[in-house]
């Protein structure tokens, strides 16, 4: 049989006493045990309940354990013998039955449902495409300078997916550099931008990032020579070190007016990013630029950041309309000063500043048995000179010093003195109290003037073209996968290529993960407070339904009325019911004898 009449054995056993007792009152319901009858007779209705909903919980458990385990080849032997109260239950034992298997998901490529600017999952196995950089970076040792760092397409390391291929960051403590160009040339107009990628931290991370860059479009763009000083329009996604954990969303902004470039980073996330770096899963990341300035940044198709490029963007995109005039200073009779002394304080007559803060206490008194001749420290007696001692070179030996055993059963030693007190009388130097400065005029500040630099562009959207995608990345951590690239313009075509990709490994990993009870064994595994829980809330209520069922009140008997001057219940009824059945079968009696000697005569 299942576990489950494992488990109603075990019951059988604990619970013999308790059908013991159910079968001595059904005895003496049967044959009328005096006075307490009637209390049998309820007691019986609610230990029959209890047996009822006993069986029902039997057949319960056995039907779920048949229909989770119908391979199972388990032998339960029960006998038993209520008479003598004895019972014994053999288990056999059973071969380990195997889980049912998971449901099996089938990967298949996923395939862009519109227009796409770029797409890769990596199925064919191959780099063919993509532009390894032989760039150095500036201003570097050669020995690290070098973007040397290797890339593979590869199977996940514990995929669900079989033939689901990713790029992978093979190496650790490298420079690595890898790009491929668009099919054309992304230009900021009237539709939005989206761009979605996959990370899985397979060795977890300790400190590298993996965000993608979109190289600008120029004349000068050498995706043989890209570095870390290639020029990007937006860079976006996970970066980690210690316990700093980001999201990366930033563009680079042009001046109208100097031509320059500078970085705008967006806010922080207010969610938490820390599991998405720790849980070895396959997580999203999408970027979703509007035409209108807004972006959303989501994880796993959930929005964790938005905002506004004009509002929401560090440092801002436009500068303020005024600045401090950099050439203003600050008069010399200006006063900051909120407070100053009183000038017509004196001091009192009775300040004295030079009472010392602490003095020795008059009322002390040296403890008995100090002793006064005895030094704290002595001389260890059992110490010897090294042999090397050299006392020209290292001058003459002293025995090293240790505490006076003498003391130690004393109150103390050496020349005893009063302990310190604080003094009563000390006030300090003297000041003069603080008042309101009648002069105050408050923090100076520069005076404001037009900036000279201010400009105000409200389509900050409107960015410099890009034409290809890049990874330049620097990682402590190996192994780090990449997959299924999409930058397109429609939502509808990212969701449907977030659901070909991710969306299966998204469900191959809940396929392959244990059930609810499963998890709740594993949680308790990592943290054993959890059985508390689990036995509050399971084990309490069954607990409490078997000690309302099958818990009758116990009346006191006659005896123990006797013992004390409590009033005894009323048995007059039942007598007279007694007597009434007594008569009648006396009744019986003499008619069977009436009848047999009829017979006889």
């Amino acid at each position: 049989m299942g576990q489950g009449f494992q488990v109603v054995a075990l019951c059988y056993l604990r619970g013999m006493s308790g059908m013991q007792q159910l079968y001595h009152d059904f005895a003496c319901f049967l044959r009328g045990c005096g006075g307490e009858r009637r209390e049998l007779r309820r007691n019986m209705e609610l230990k029959w309940l209890c047996v009822t909903l006993l069986a029902l919980g039997i057949l319960a458990v056995h039907a779920h354990d048949m229909d989770e385990d119908n391979d199972a080849d388990d032998v339960v032997d029960i006998e038993d013998d209520l008479d003598d109260g004895i019972e014994e239950v053999e288990e056999s034992k059973s071969e380990t039955s195997s889980p049912p298997p998971a449901p099996k998901v089938t990967y298949r490529p996923p395939v862009p449902t519109g227009e796409v600017y770029f797409a890769e999952s990596f199925d064919k196995g191959t780099l063919d495409g993509w532009i390894l950089s032989r760039a150095k970076k500036d201003d570097t040792d050669d020995e690290i300078a070098k973007y040397d760092g290797k890339w593979e397409v590869q199977d996940m390391k514990e995929t669900k997916l079989p033939g689901d291929k990713g790029l992978v960051m093979v190496t650790r403590a490298k420079h690595h550099a890898i790009s491929s160009k668009l099919s054309k040339p992304f230009v900021f107009d009237t539709k939005p931008l989206i761009i979605q990628y996959e990370v899985n931290f397979q060795n977890g991370i300790e400190c590298g990032g993996a965000y993608v860059k979109l190289l600008s479009k120029t004349p000068e763009l050498n995706l043989d020579q890209f570095h870390d000083k290639t020029p990007y329009t937006i860079m976006f996604g996970p970066d980690k070190c210690g316990e700093d954990y980001k999201l990366h969303f930033i563009f680079r902004h042009k001046n109208p007016k100097t031509g320059k470039y500078e970085e705008k980073h967006a806010k922080r996330p207010d969610a938490d990013l820390k599991t998405y770096f720790t849980d070895k899963k396959t997580h999203l990341y999408t970027l979703v630029l509007n035409p209108d300035n807004s972006f959303e940044i989501l994880v796993d198709q959930t929005v964790v950041n938005s905002g506004n490029l004009l509002n929401d963007m560090s440092p801002p995109v436009n500068p303020p309309r005024e600045i401090e005039d950099p050439n203003d200073q600050k008069p010399e009779d200006w006063d900051e000063r909120p407070k100053i002394p009183d000038p017509d304080a004196v001091k009192p007559d009775d300040w004295d500043e030079d009472a010392p803060a602490k003095i020795a206490d008059e009322n002390a008194v040296k403890p008995e048995g100090w002793l006064d001749d005895e030094p704290e420290y002595v001389a260890d007696p059992d110490a010897e000179k090294p042999e090397d001692w050299d006392e020209d070179m290292d001058g003459e030996w002293e025995a090293p010093q240790i505490a006076n055993p003498k003391c130690e059963a004393a109150p103390g030693c050496g020349t005893w003195q009063r302990p310190m007190i604080d003094n009563p009388n000390y006030k300090g130097k003297w000041k003069p109290p603080m008042i309101d400065n009648v002069n105050y005029q408050g923090i100076w500040k520069p005076r404001k003037i037009p900036n000279p630099d201010f400009f105000e562009d409200l389509e900050p959207f409107k960015m410099t073209p890009f034409s290809a995608v890049g990874l330049e990345l620097w990682s402590m951590t190996s192994d780090i996968f990449f997959d299924n690239f999409i930058i397109c313009t429609e939502r509808a075509v990212a969701d449907d290529w977030a659901s070909d990709g991710w969306g299966l490994k998204k469900a191959a990993d809940g396929a392959a993960e244990p059930g609810v009870v499963g998890q709740m064994m594993a949680a308790a595994e990592e943290r054993p407070w959890l059985w508390v829980v689990y036995i509050l809330t399971v084990a309490l209520p069954v607990f409490l339904v078997v000690l309302f069922c099958c818990s009758g009140k116990k009346q006191p008997s006659a005896a123990e009325y006797k013992k004390t001057d409590a009033p005894q219940p009323d048995v007059v009824d039942d007598e007279k019911e007694e007597e009434k059945e007594k008569g009648e079968k006396e009744e019986e009696e003499e008619e069977e004898d009436a009848s047999e000697e009829k017979l006889g005569r």
